[in-house]
């Protein structure tokens, strides 16, 4: 309603005006005509200019009307401002009225968009929140897990320490239970053998004194005794007793007899002479034997010793006690 009566405010002066001009320009055509004809160019007809002259104050009157109604315009555009929501032109409540619809249709719109963006949001708010519970278990079981990985590699350098420590005790042990086997071992030393393996034989006379070789080995526990050489080794420092005896035939001019030596050294002789007959004779000692000295028989110079299958001469040795 407002706006229709700024329009019509607008547009009555200028119709206005419009007709005060046409209603001027006809007399002048009139009157040109007048003057064309029966006076010469210039000068007007006093009828004309009374029109002319008549037609001025309208028009002043019409710009006048115009300049209020545009004041008035003014003010009730800046009224119509001030009561932008509470008393709008009846086009706008019209036009309002007519886009009702739509907008009721996009306010649905809206509001469906924002319910599914609710919706949305609620299911993104509970997958954050689930996101977030399961960030801290991984972030607790990641915690437990570094906890574990120390304890156990604090138990394994701890089981590495006791390796080792098992390893040491085991080589330890080892060469404990090496030293005992080889100490059971040296402690069972014993030996004894005769002359000949088979047959029977005299050894002798020799001019000098000569070494005696027991071939036929009965027992040699620790091996230290040598049939080769005749010789016995001491394999550890300790007291060993020997024992040795002699058997050979009764002559005139040669006995019987032989002498146990220690690295070269004499310690005692068996030694029997008789004319007819076998002879026979024995003896043995006791002896402090550092390791690797050598006990052997030596048969006397100018002497026969006689063996058969029947091992009448022997030589035997053991240990009795380490030192």
């Amino acid at each position: 309603m407002h706006r229709q009566r700024i329009e019509m405010a607008l547009i009555l002066p200028l119709v206005l005006l419009s007709i005060c001009c046409v209603s001027a320009a006809e007399p002048q055509d009139e009157a040109e005509k007048v003057i064309i004809s029966t006076q010469p160019a210039g000068n007007k007809p006093q009828s004309v200019l009374n029109q002319q002259q008549n037609c001025i104050p309208d028009i002043n009157s019409v710009l006048r009307d115009i300049s209020v109604q545009l004041a008035e315009v003014k003010v009730e555009m800046k009224h119509l401002q001030r009561q932008n929501e509470g008393n709008k032109p009846q086009s706008v409540l019209n036009h309002q009225q007519n886009c009702i619809p739509d907008i009721n249709s996009v306010l649905r719109d809206i509001s469906v968009q924002l319910a599914e963006v609710k919706v949305e949001m609620k299911h993104l708010q509970r997958q954050n929140e689930e996101q977030s519970t399961t960030l801290k278990e991984l972030e607790l079981q990641k915690n437990e897990l570094e906890k574990l990985q120390q304890q156990q590699q604090q138990q394994i350098q701890t089981q590495a320490a006791e390796l080792v420590t098992i390893k040491t005790k085991v080589n330890i042990s080892e060469k404990q239970v090496e030293a005992l086997r080889k100490d059971r071992e040296v402690r069972q030393v014993a030996f004894s053998a005769a002359l000949l393996v088979s047959g029977s034989e005299t050894i002798g006379p020799f001019n000098t004194h000569t070494n005696l070789i027991f071939k036929n080995v009965f027992e040699n526990i620790g091996n230290a005794y040598n049939p080769q050489t005749g010789l016995f080794t001491a394999p550890v420092r300790g007291a060993y007793h020997f024992e040795f005896y002699i058997y050979g035939p009764g002559e005139t001019s040669h006995g019987s007899g032989a002498a146990l030596m220690k690295n070269g050294q004499q310690i005692c002789i068996a030694y029997e002479h008789q004319t007819s007959h076998g002879v026979k004779s024995a003896n043995g000692a006791t002896l402090l034997l550092e390791v690797g000295d050598v006990v052997f028989l030596r048969q006397w110079v100018n002497s026969k010793i006689s063996d058969s299958t029947n091992n009448h001469n022997t030589f035997s040795g053991h240990l009795l006690f380490t030192m």
